[in-house]
């Protein structure tokens, strides 16, 4: 069996793949996620260090959901073992976000484990239009959802809020870990 390609690499074929696809330059990319032109360059040669916050605004000036950037192609049969799968960092607060399973072709969602820690905030920027985001914890307790609708949830609490709108995590206890799926209109 071949041995699967680095994250990075995943990343950079994405982002190489669906830029070509809509037909854009590097310039015109970088310019429409508001990054710079060499940070997209690095990334696409594979040799970045993207952030949580970085790939969203990517995928949001592609229009593709921010697993098509970070998710390789998987076989019939796939187990995400714990502790597995693509992590992304954010650069905001103490929050990882893994990629369990990405929607296949036809179909608009994709599914998450988070773990959060307290003390800072984590603010995302609004996604895809028609994204919802359905969040379930399964440990600790969290301050989520839209900036002007926040709630409060804990272990076993499941709240839908739309995606498409300024939206933020907050875990409220250490070891916080919750499920996000992301659904897409």
């Amino acid at each position: 069996m071949a041995d699967p390609a680095s994250p990075l690499e995943t990343i950079a074929a994405a982002l190489r793949r669906e830029r070509e696809r809509v037909g854009v330059s590097l310039t015109e990319l970088a310019k429409r996620a508001g990054i710079a032109k060499s940070t997209l360059s690095q990334l696409e040669s594979g040799s970045g260090n993207p952030s949580v916050e970085t790939l969203w605004a990517l995928g949001v000036a592609l229009g593709v959901p921010f697993s098509r950037l970070v998710d390789p192609p998987t076989p019939r049969v796939r187990v995400v073992r714990a502790g597995e799968g693509p992590v992304m960092r954010s650069e905001q607060a103490q929050y990882t976000g893994t990629l369990l399973s990405a929607c296949p072709p036809g179909a608009r969602r994709d599914i998450y484990v988070l773990t959060l820690e307290p003390g800072s905030v984590r603010n995302a920027d609004p996604h895809i239009p028609g994204s919802v985001e359905h969040f379930v914890v399964s440990k600790g307790s969290v301050r989520t959802g839209p900036v002007d609708n926040v709630v409060e949830l804990s272990a076993g609490d499941y709240a839908s809020f739309p995606g498409d709108v300024p939206h933020l995590y907050e875990a409220l206890e250490p070891g916080t870990v919750a499920v996000l799926v992301m659904e897409h209109i």
